[in-house]
């Protein structure tokens, strides 16, 4: 679970024609005061943090115990438990909060893991109900949740429209014409299963569903496809296949939009695929040039596919 995460000839800051916000349920940003930042692991969040205030706004960043990276205590911040709402919104209300973006790794807890408040002992029975469920059940609950303490919950592709990824060929490399196909089936797998809450990434060789991401994220489903090939279980050759990511139909897109980065590249490399597929304008990257470059190094492709799932032609 997660919090949400150019082309090889020069930058691109995002996807041509895209508007901040698209895409979601959210009514935007609120403009002035600081943006509410609650902060899980990874560079996600400094990366929100800098893009915000290159706009000109403050940032509070709330940063959850156990997850956040304490170097981001060089901007304004609170540390806070899981289990905190109500001190910690009360806190951020008082420091002139209202938007508030949810960015950052976060593996699911244990109920018993949230060290409760006041607040968030009342609201227990249905914090329960709220587990059981799969992740977007979750995470969308908790918006709501944060929502009913008073502030605007906005996506950080609407705070910080730079940081999607945009449409077509982002590196050196592209991808073939069986790579494409491989992108589109891979697509249809995640579409077809979104609706049971399953995750957002899947691996397809040669036509192949090869590993499909559910609870132990992207991360676990590339080392289980490596030990797939290592073993024999699966006999493709090195630089076949593509990672596919995209969001489930239906998602919350200000929460768990999928993400990729150098680590991401490095380990699709590691396993032996040949590229990377996500839906432009449907995934994050902290730092889009090193992305590329690693990318580049690797040998691999990133290509971003159009939301309506057409990969063919040229980019």
């Amino acid at each position: 679970m997660s919090l949400p995460g150019q082309n090889g000839r020069g930058p691109v800051t995002g996807p041509s024609g895209l508007k901040a916000g698209a895409g979601t349920a959210g009514r935007g940003p609120v403009s002035g005061g600081p943006v509410g930042i609650v902060a899980g692991g990874g560079a996600f969040p400094a990366a929100v943090a800098e893009a915000v205030i290159a706009q000109g706004r403050d940032v509070l960043l709330l940063l959850i115990r156990g997850f956040a990276d304490p170097a981001l205590e060089r901007y304004p911040h609170q540390w806070f438990r899981l289990g905190s709402l109500g001190s910690i919104t009360a806190m951020a209300k008082a420091r002139g909060v209202r938007d508030v973006v949810m960015v950052g790794a976060l593996t699911r807890p244990r109920v018993s893991d949230l060290g409760f408040d006041w607040t968030m002992l009342r609201l227990l029975p249905r914090i329960a109900r709220l587990f059981r469920g799969g992740d977007n059940h979750l995470l969308s609950g908790v918006l709501e949740l944060v929502a009913e303490q008073g502030f605007n919950l906005v996506g950080a592709h609407e705070v910080a429209p730079g940081l999607l990824l945009p449409q077509g060929v982002l590196g050196a490399r592209a991808p073939s014409a069986q790579d494409r196909q491989d992108m589109a089936r891979g697509l249809d797998v995640i579409r077809t299963l979104g609706p049971f809450d399953v995750g957002q990434g899947v691996i397809v060789v040669d036509g192949f569903v090869a590993a499909v991401e559910a609870a132990e994220g992207t991360d676990q489903m590339l080392a289980r496809y490596g030990d797939m090939r290592r073993t024999g279980r699966l006999r493709f050759h090195a630089g076949r296949g593509v990672l596919v990511k995209a969001p489930k139909p239906g998602q919350d897109r200000r929460v768990d939009l999928p993400s990729l980065g150098p680590a991401t590249v490095a380990r699709a490399a590691e396993v032996g695929l040949g590229g990377i597929a996500f839906e432009a304008g449907g995934a994050i990257v902290p730092d889009v040039q090193a992305l590329v470059a690693g990318a580049d190094a690797a040998g691999l492709f990133i290509f971003g596919m159009d939301r309506s799932g057409a990969v063919s032609g040229q980019s």
